[in-house]
Parts: C-alpha cells; structure tokens; sequence
C-alpha cells in the first residue's frame, strides 16, 4: 500500500469502527461473549487510548528531534481507567475526530518526513512510517475481534 493509501486509510478508520459498533446496546457491549477477553467496550476504550498515544508519538517524530516514546502497560490502562464505565459513543467519535485531523497534517508532510525517528523506551528506533502503519494495522486488528464478539452476541453486522 503507498504512503497516500495508507494515509486514507488512517483517516476513514474511525467511521470503520463507528460501522463496527452500530446498532449495539449498553449490555451488548459490557458483554464478556468471549470468556477471559476484553468486552466489545473495553476494546473500543483500548483503541481510543492506543489511537491517541499513537497520535502523539507521530507528533513528536515530526516535531522534535528524535524523541522518546514512552511505551504504556494496555492491561493497566484497562484494569485502571474504569473502560467499562467510559462513553463508547464519545470514545468512538474521538478516533474518528482524531484520525480525520491528523490525516490532514500527515497527507501535508514531503517525503522525507515518514523516515524521521523517535526512541520507543520498549522498541527502539521506529520510524513516522511505521508508527503510521502500525496504527492502521492496530485498528483492523481490533475491528476483527469486535466482529467475532457480535457473531458470538447474535448481533451481526447489517
């Protein structure tokens, strides 16, 4: 996939997740249909906090000279942040707010930008590039597991 593809792709996800999520209720979505795995809810407030700790990561690759990007514990952010009593609706409207406004200063960078680097205190060095494709990849990831849950629930996708 080129860079302007996957560029689009970024963008639009946030409406891929909103499509994933329709017509779902408060107890479809608290519901554990896949016992000993996250809620269809807490995965939408997983990708919500991965979406913009992501966003900021690439800010800082693009602003600053080789920055640190600090790695963060997905299972403490769960098992603290209360997810299951976070707003799906407002979740799900941020990534796509988000991702729709930050694709605008992405399609605006030359070339030479996606090669920047920052330090992941986890990962090492990773490029703007890879951040990028790792936050597109992260979401259809997610967006898989929350298609599984609503087969699981009876709750198809129409």
């Amino acid at each position: 996939m080129n860079r302007s593809q996957l560029i689009e792709e970024y963008g639009k996800a946030g409406t891929d997740l909103r499509m994933a999520v329709r017509g779902l209720e408060r107890d479809d979505l608290i519901a554990y249909p896949v016992p000993g795995t996250w809620s269809i809810q807490e995965i939408i407030i997983h990708i919500t906090d991965s979406d913009l700790i992501v966003a900021d990561r690439m800010k800082r690759v693009i602003a600053e000279e080789n920055p640190t990007l600090t790695g963060f514990n997905e299972a403490h952010f769960a098992r603290n942040l209360f997810y299951n009593e976070q707003s799906a609706e407002d979740a799900v409207t941020i990534v796509e707010l988000n991702r729709r406004n930050f694709a605008r200063v992405l399609a605006k960078l030359p070339d030479g930008a996606f090669d920047r680097t920052g330090m992941h205190t986890e990962r090492g060095p990773m490029k703007l590039i890879d951040l990028l494709e790792g936050s597109v990849k992260h979401l259809k990831h997610h967006l898989n597991f929350i298609v599984d849950k609503r087969k699981k629930l009876g709750k198809m996708m129409g």
